[in-house]
């Protein structure tokens, strides 16, 4: 049996210029600073002792032939891997890994790819797990997402990961101030939920004023580098509230009375800033503020549920073999 474990991100700025459209236009590409969380997804690979594919997530396949599996990341998987009989496959996540805006399907890739090498006897680099997670995702399936995921999933911890027609390079940030993070960052969840790729598709990629505006938010990304190397979380909590606002306008699919409400109320409690993960129409807020906001943010509704962020160093990692 093979288990690996792979952990969900944060985005504090830059994302949506991960995608290939800017990132590969744009004089300065794209850029994203994120961190890895300690919430994990996690993929179990064992033998069968039949030719047969069982697959077990949210729903249960049982199949002769790998092609049938409608878990497109699995069969996907398999077919990179070149696993592609006699296996079961369990995923399991910390955190509902759809519409969550923690950048669960990446990780899900990532975590299937690393898990089927190691069962087929090869071990596979940060760099190789990423780049195979986007061909599959992007260049296979045809998603319109962007890259920052499977990037932050497969090397773990606090990066500055930049984009452009050349390639993708992720570059360590060292964080003094891990246990401060915890303290002043949380995870607030809304109680919604959407795919990324359904809001994606949605966002016209010929306006101006979202080039506009993720032109801006491609510039707040270098600052929230230099803000989380210096550990000047006052002011990345303020710079995150500041993306939110760029963000919320590209597209009003993206937010929504239920979110802004959720927003407002967060902010009343004494926040510095805030902003929806992932693509929008859901998922968690990530939320800065004194460590004594962290008690004011329980008082919300039972499905606003929150969570300190914890943050992953290791990335992709094998955790069982045997």
């Amino acid at each position: 049996m093979i288990i690996s474990r792979t952990p969900l991100r944060a985005s504090f700025c830059g994302g949506g210029t991960d995608i290939d459209w800017f990132s590969h236009t744009e004089e300065n590409g794209g850029k994203v600073v994120s961190l890895a969380i300690d919430k994990y997804i996690h993929v179990l690979v064992n033998k069968r002792f039949d030719d047969r594919v069982r697959v077990s997530y949210s729903s249960l396949e049982l199949v002769d032939n790998f092609e049938e599996l409608k878990h497109e990341l699995v069969r996907e998987a398999m077919r990179v891997t070149g696993v592609t009989s006699g296996v079961e496959i369990t995923t399991i996540a910390d955190i509902p890994s759809r519409g969550t805006g923690l950048g669960s399907s990446s990780t899900v890739t990532v975590g299937l790819l690393n898990a089927l090498h190691k069962f087929a006897g090869h071990d596979a680099s940060p760099d190789q797990l990423a780049e195979e997670a986007c061909s599959i995702e992007i260049d296979i399936l045809g998603q319109p997402i962007g890259r920052q995921d499977q990037y932050a999933a497969a090397f773990g911890g606090a990066n500055s990961i930049s984009f452009n027609s050349q390639g993708v390079n992720v570059e360590s940030i060292t964080v003094p101030c891990e246990s401060k993070i915890r303290e002043e960052f949380t995870l607030v969840f809304t109680g919604l939920s959407r795919s990324a790729s359904e809001v994606l598709k949605e966002t016209p990629e010929d306006s101006y004023d979202k080039l506009s505006r993720l032109r801006r938010i491609r510039s707040q990304a270098d600052v929230a580098e230099e803000y989380l190397n210096s550990c000047n979380l006052d002011e990345l909590g303020i710079l995150i509230g500041e993306a939110w606002n760029e963000k919320r306008g590209i597209s009003a699919s993206v937010s929504g009375a239920e979110i802004d409400s959720l927003h407002e109320e967060i902010m009343s409690m004494g926040a510095s800033g805030a902003k929806l993960l992932g693509a929008g129409g859901g998922g968690f807020f990530l939320v800065h503020g004194e460590p004594s906001l962290q008690e004011k943010l329980k008082l919300l509704k039972a499905k606003n549920r929150i969570i300190p962020l914890g943050m992953d160093t290791k990335g992709s990692t094998i955790i069982f073999e045997g």
